[in-house]
């Protein structure tokens, strides 16, 4: 699986290159939250990385499932063991369009169209999100919802109260130009 996300970004990578300016990520912040009766749950991963291409609006992100960090060392066990299964599924990934994107425009809403892949199933989703020219770089904003029962993601029926069956996630990608 690992394997195959490096060279879904890598030829994506290569694909975007054919087409115009091309940016790669060079910091990024994806959090998830979730609001539950009995307890909130937050983590961050500051190792994702992603290509966009303003030109013809291509993007692509890989987000490693194990490199988010929890404030309980115990949540992150059982989020890696238990639900997310990162050993088999060590990766969540998007590719698709940044469908209304203007190259050039300073700061602008945007809506990102295309296949987001978790715990191993691939679903078509729309994501809305901010884009930015600042200080010679491109920053992407977005907060989303993510429902775990669409990803195959099982939560205990024990555990209702302290999951959420919907989470928030929060990505905050800067790119350079390559």
């Amino acid at each position: 699986m690992n394997l195959k996300v490096n060279l879904l970004i890598v030829i994506l990578g290569c694909s975007i290159t054919a087409y115009g300016q091309k940016y790669k990520s060079v910091e990024s912040m994806v959090k998830f939250f979730s609001e539950a009766t009995l307890e909130n749950i937050a983590a961050d991963n500051k190792d994702g990385s992603s290509v966009f291409d303003e030109e013809s609006r291509q993007i692509v992100f890989s987000i490693p499932i194990t490199s988010f960090v929890f404030d309980k060392s115990l949540m992150q066990e059982h989020f890696n063991e238990n639900y997310m299964e990162s050993e088999k599924y060590p990766k969540a990934v998007f590719k698709g369009e940044v469908v209304n994107f203007v190259k050039g425009k300073t700061n602008q809403k945007v809506t990102a169209k295309g296949d987001m892949t978790i715990h191993g199933v691939t679903r078509t989703i729309n994501v809305d999100g901010m884009m930015e020219y600042k200080d010679g770089k491109l920053h992407l904003n977005s907060v989303f919802p993510v429902r775990l029962e669409d990803y195959k993601v099982k939560i205990p029926q024990v555990l209702w109260q302290n999951i959420a069956e919907e989470v928030e996630v929060t990505i905050n990608f800067i790119y350079q130009p390559i």
